[in-house]
């Protein structure tokens, strides 16, 4: 196990003029899971790169453990990585390509085969060892893959979209499996994907990023409750966050929120954030669960209301998705799933304003995310 420290990691490339990775810090504590976030061609793989050794850091420094690893090779820097390729060679058995990594370092065959065997039975594919790839499925594969890793006893796992050749089942199980594995095991991992559903369930700590630059680290919990600025807003809940454009305004005690279509009054612990932005614009955000329909399950008959139209109704089992417009904003609400609905239905929304978001508009940060955590 290993602390590992990013200090002001960069990496760009000065023939395209690409910067992937800008001013990277954190330290990831030992024994932590850490994911990292984000879509495609954020940065988030060329930061695992730099850790790996797979990639050359342009500026900065990664300690693994303490030490300055920036021109150690791959294999000096006691860490092992999971690919989403798998990488597995098929003309090896399991058991083979296990131990390969050890035969390479010598180890004798007793230890080996000790490793090879505790890590099969961690996985549950002991009954594997002597079939090759082509003979598995893509989740057996990747828990060879995952293996593979763990016969080396590194002090950093690096996983790097692992989970996104596997079917949809198969990915739960698996995001099961390695959180599991992570919690017997007390290693310290690092895991990039572009699904934040597995960053949420996975991760200690994660790392949302955008265009090469951090947006914001913290864990699953405040991340959803209280996201810096208005892109992790977006990018963290599924459906997303809601967001609506309008003024604030004020009178005396009374405060209010007015965009194109509807009104809804200022709680008191907002107004004094909010008091400086009277009279301007601002990004009002409310998540799908925290909208109900007047009169429906919850409805409290007080709630500030949004007048809409529905425009799709998708029932999820569980929950319906209602597709929404108000105005020329459309939006999403998640309600109790017997809800009855039809396209083109006139209703309200009550807000559950304790629930409320807002972002300045100029700089998409959140307004006074700090007060609303104490």
């Amino acid at each position: 196990m290993a602390v590992v420290n990013l200090n002001n990691v960069q990496k760009y490339y000065p023939a395209s003029g690409i910067k992937a990775v800008t001013d990277f810090n954190m330290e990831i504590k030992d024994g932590e899971f850490v994911a990292l976030v984000g879509p495609s061609g954020c940065g988030k793989s060329t930061t695992l790169r730099m850790v790996a050794g797979l990639e050359d850091i342009t500026e900065g420094e990664v300690k693994i453990d303490g030490k300055v690893v920036n021109n150690l090779a791959p294999k000096n820097r006691d860490i092992a990585m999971v690919f989403q390729s798998y990488a597995l060679y098929p003309h090896m058995t399991v058991y083979d390509n296990m131990a390969f990594g050890l035969k390479l370092r010598r180890y004798s065959k007793e230890e080996i085969r000790k490793r090879v065997y505790e890590a099969a039975d961690i996985l549950g594919i002991r009954e594997l060892v002597d079939r090759r790839p082509k003979q598995l499925s893509g989740g057996q594969r990747q828990r060879v893959a995952v293996g593979r890793a763990i016969v080396r006893q590194p002090k950093v796992f690096l996983f790097d979209e692992p989970l996104s050749n596997l079917d949809a089942k198969m990915r739960v199980q698996m995001r099961v499996e390695i959180s599991q594995l992570h919690s017997r095991l007390q290693t310290t991992m690092i895991y990039v994907t572009h699904d934040q559903v597995e960053a949420m369930t996975m991760g200690d700590r994660i790392v949302v990023m955008r265009d090469g630059f951090i947006q914001q680290i913290d864990s699953p919990t405040q991340l959803y409750d209280f996201p810096a600025n208005k892109y992790v807003a977006s990018f963290i809940g599924t459906p997303p966050m809601n967001f609506f454009e309008g003024r604030i305004e004020a009178e005396g005690e009374s405060m209010e929120f007015k965009s194109e279509s509807f009104t809804v009054s200022i709680p008191a612990h907002w107004q004094d954030d909010l008091r400086e932005y009277t009279g301007k614009a601002i990004t009002f955000g409310i998540r799908p669960e925290d909208l109900r329909l007047k009169g429906g399950e919850g409805s409290t008959g007080d709630a500030p209301l949004i007048p809409a139209k529905i425009d799709l109704v998708e029932p999820m089992g569980s929950e319906t998705y209602l597709y929404l417009t108000t105005g020329e904003t459309s939006f999403i609400a998640r309600v109790e799933s017997h809800t009855k609905c039809k396209i083109d239905d006139q209703l309200e929304l009550e807000v559950d304003m304790n629930k409320a978001h807002f972002f300045n508009q100029e700089t998409e940060e959140a307004v006074s995310i700090q007060q609303r955590n104490q």
